[in-house]
């Protein structure tokens, strides 16, 4: 009997040493707003942004962070997917149609998140301050200026 116990004691540490290294194997391996590359943008003045996950020409899910300084402006645009944007900090002013309307933009607060459809044209301002928000979608995708 003992000779059982301790089988099953051996067995049960060999198992859990063996769990540990492969946690250890498989850690996360964080993606910070410095490990990535931030650049700027050629639609807005003061606009930049970087691919988190994924990328603009690749299919599948992706993560676009963007940073909007205080005051600036996106006119607008459509996108090929739909996208799930959740503001991060600061306060986004977002508005649907084809031309910039302040008096139609809704105020999308730290913490909370907005859904651009696909192919809806939409525009965004940080009226309030600094902005850092992320979309998220499915690519590729595409961002289609509205040419008045």
């Amino acid at each position: 009997m003992r000779q059982v116990v301790k089988a099953i004691l051996s067995a049960g540490v060999i198992a859990l040493a063996s769990s540990a290294a492969q946690a250890q194997e498989h850690a996360p391996v964080p993606i910070t707003p410095e490990t990535v590359k931030w650049a700027p943008s050629p639609v807005a003045k003061g606009l930049e942004g970087a691919w988190f996950v994924g990328a603009q020409n690749k299919p599948g899910l992706y993560a676009f962070r963007v940073k909007l300084v205080a005051g600036g402006r996106i006119p607008p645009h459509t996108h090929p997917d739909e996208r799930n944007s959740t503001v991060l900090a600061g306060t986004l002013y977002v508005g649907f149609g084809d031309t910039f309307d302040e008096s139609r933009m809704v105020a999308v607060h730290a913490g909370s998140m907005y859904v651009a459809p696909a192919n809806k044209p939409h525009y965004l301002w940080a009226k309030d301050g600094d902005v850092t928000y992320q979309e998220a979608g499915v690519g590729p995708t595409a961002t289609q200026p509205i040419k008045r």
